[in-house]
């Protein structure tokens, strides 16, 4: 069979077929009176061979070693072609959200673009120093895209850069919650936190759902964050979380400014006062865990929680007695009080 029918049966250039006989990987076995070359079945056998090796990204020269050596083995040669076909997926993910952030930041010119691509080099550096200098230097030229600063977010370790991200994400406007909320999905609760830290921070009816969802999470701090932002927010939902907070004494003080705020709307001081009392009850004999409580009433506003702080005062337990009793005194010489 002759060059050219080659090339039309087997889909390969005549050039390239000239340049495979250079390389010594298919020798034609023959050729015509002409002078033509003369390709047999095993030739063209061998160019199938060739084509189906380059499919998988080999380079001729690996070809040629694959080909001509009977003791070697693909398995090393094809697990660094998987290694190196995954190196260029990512950078191509890599280079798709790049021009994904560039098109959302709808850019008016090529300074526009170039400042996005610096923002987002800036992101993707390894100095933390670098990362906030680049998300605080630029979102005040060109608005910030979206998706890459809620990205940043769920993967930043450094707290100030994440501070710095999260304003930005603020200032950003675009569906913020939309882009930080699978976070709460991820497997790492530390990835759900900072998910958490950021929702807090956006406005809207959106974030309040997302945060309310997260009182349930299984991760004992992503709970707290977000009972303490929900609580902030008006969310009711958030007293059980907080009132355990205040019995573990884990950021209490916060958990019982928040209750205070909390039971200063819609006449919730009452039910508060309840959870509170009823932390009493099942903690009979702790008296950190009744001291804290007690602070935890202070806060709150009506008869019901001064009620229940009178009672300490007449506690079995000195120390949360005398504390009992110096809040009481102390809540009854404010004016009003």
């Amino acid at each position: 069979m002759l060059i050219g029918e080659v090339a039309r049966r087997c889909g390969v250039s005549t050039r390239m077929l000239r340049h495979y006989e250079s390389l010594g990987l298919v020798r034609p076995t023959g050729r015509t009176v002409g002078g033509y070359r003369e390709y047999s079945a095993a030739d063209i056998r061998r160019i199938f061979h060739v084509e189906g090796l380059r499919s998988l990204g080999m380079s001729l020269r690996q070809i040629g070693r694959a080909l001509e050596d009977p003791a070697f083995t693909p398995a090393t040669l094809v697990g660094d072609l998987v290694r190196r076909t995954e190196d260029r997926l990512q950078r191509e993910r890599e280079l798709l959200e790049r021009l994904r952030a560039i098109d959302a930041s709808a850019p008016s010119g090529w300074p526009d673009v170039l400042r996005v691509v610096e923002l987002l080099r800036g992101l993707g550096s390894p100095s933390p120093a670098r990362r906030q200098q680049a998300v605080l230097a630029r979102t005040e030229e060109v608005p910030v895209p979206v998706d890459p600063l809620a990205r940043a977010i769920l993967d930043e370790a450094d707290p100030n850069v994440a501070g710095a991200l999260r304003w930005a994400l603020a200032r950003a406007g675009g569906d913020a919650v939309a882009s930080v909320a699978p976070g709460l999905r991820s497997d790492d609760a530390e990835v759900r936190r900072r998910a958490v830290r950021a929702i807090a921070e956006l406005p809207g009816a959106e974030a309040d759902a997302v945060l309310a969802e997260a009182l349930g999470d299984s991760d004992p701090a992503v709970r707290r964050l977000a009972a303490l932002a929900s609580g902030q927010r008006g969310a009711i939902a958030a007293v059980p979380v907080l009132t355990g907070m205040v019995v573990e004494g884990t950021n209490d003080v916060e958990a019982a400014e928040v209750l205070g705020t909390l039971s200063r709307d819609d006449g919730h001081a009452d039910g508060i006062a309840g959870e509170l009392a009823d932390a009493l009850a099942a903690h009979p004999a702790d008296t950190a865990v009744r001291i804290r409580v007690a602070q935890a009433l202070a806060e709150l506003p009506g008869s019901a929680a001064r009620d229940v702080l009178r009672g300490l005062g007449r506690d079995e337990d000195r120390a949360v007695a005398l504390v009992a009793s110096a809040l009481v005194e102390a809540l009854e010489a404010r004016p009003g009080g």
